[in-house]
């Protein structure tokens, strides 16, 4: 019998652990117009440090900044335990090519999620199901196209440009083009697989990039794993884009009605 391959999304995001330096590889699969797509470096990031032999608990936050241009190739990432306690870790990491400048500077915290009281205020959003959902077309950068859009709302069109800026706001279904159960790293990663709300505004592409990312886990990778999905129901929207800088913000929901993950960047712009 032939081994089976490894989901391209494994791996884009395959680490080689070392001591403090851990190496990994991008992805011709997951690039975006000028690098990686930043979900997949977030992602490989990730799976460093949940790898690392000191790790403890789940993740919990992972802010990511995108500090310069990542080059098609090797690449090391310096891992560094900051700071632990009875409950929580705190990591840095370092991602650099060739021995030379950081090119991705990143923290992580890590908790154990005991049970508590709790209060879940969010509503999850009334939704068309996936199924009777139409694809979105696939689209010059191969990092989409491993990915599977169904919009249910704010669907992304380019041209002709209209007076006033069309709406930033989004209700998506997104899954892997093929299908993988989803877990903490392919959350991490999907919580940036929005197309920049300018796209949607301007209704045309524009110079734009990612800055800095951070995600936030509602979730621990045992109740991830129980919930049994291999897609998310997502909201992105936008609150401004002023001198050459954007915000923007989702949600990332379980179709079972949990919400998994909420996710904030700000990412630069040329328009």
């Amino acid at each position: 019998m032939h081994a089976k391959l490894p989901h391209p999304f494994d791996e884009a995001t395959r680490v080689t652990a070392g001591d403090s330096s851990w190496q990994g590889h991008t992805s011709d699969d997951y690039w975006a117009f000028v690098g990686p797509f930043g979900g997949a470096t977030a992602a490989t990031i990730l799976r460093a440090l949940i790898e690392h032999p000191q790790a403890a608990g789940d993740p919990l936050a992972l802010t990511v900044n995108y500090c310069a241009p990542i080059a098609k190739g090797l690449f090391d990432l310096d891992v560094r335990l900051v700071k632990a306690n009875r409950s929580s870790q705190h990591w840095s990491v370092e991602l650099s090519q060739g021995g030379g400048e950081v090119a991705t500077l990143a923290t992580a915290v890590f908790a154990e999620r005991r049970p508590s009281w709790e209060h879940r205020v969010a509503q999850y959003p009334d939704a068309k199901p996936f199924e009777e959902t139409l694809p979105f077309p696939k689209i010059s950068a191969s990092w989409a196209n491993q990915y599977e859009f169904r919009f249910v709302e704010g669907e992304m069109r380019i041209g002709p440009p209209q007076a006033e800026p069309a709406s930033t706001y989004s209700k998506i279904w997104i899954s892997d083009r093929t299908p993988r159960k989803l877990d903490m790293l392919s959350l991490m990663s999907m919580s940036d697989a929005f197309f920049g709300r300018i796209f949607h505004a301007r209704r045309e592409l524009v110079p734009f990039g990612t800055v800095s990312l951070t995600t936030y886990f509602h979730t621990d990778a045992e109740e991830l794993a129980a919930e049994d999905i291999t897609r998310v129901l997502a909201t992105a929207d936008s609150k401004i884009m002023h001198k050459s800088y954007a915000d923007q913000n989702a949600e990332l929901w379980s179709p079972n009605g949990r919400l998994l993950a909420t996710t904030t960047q700000i990412a630069y712009f040329k328009a």
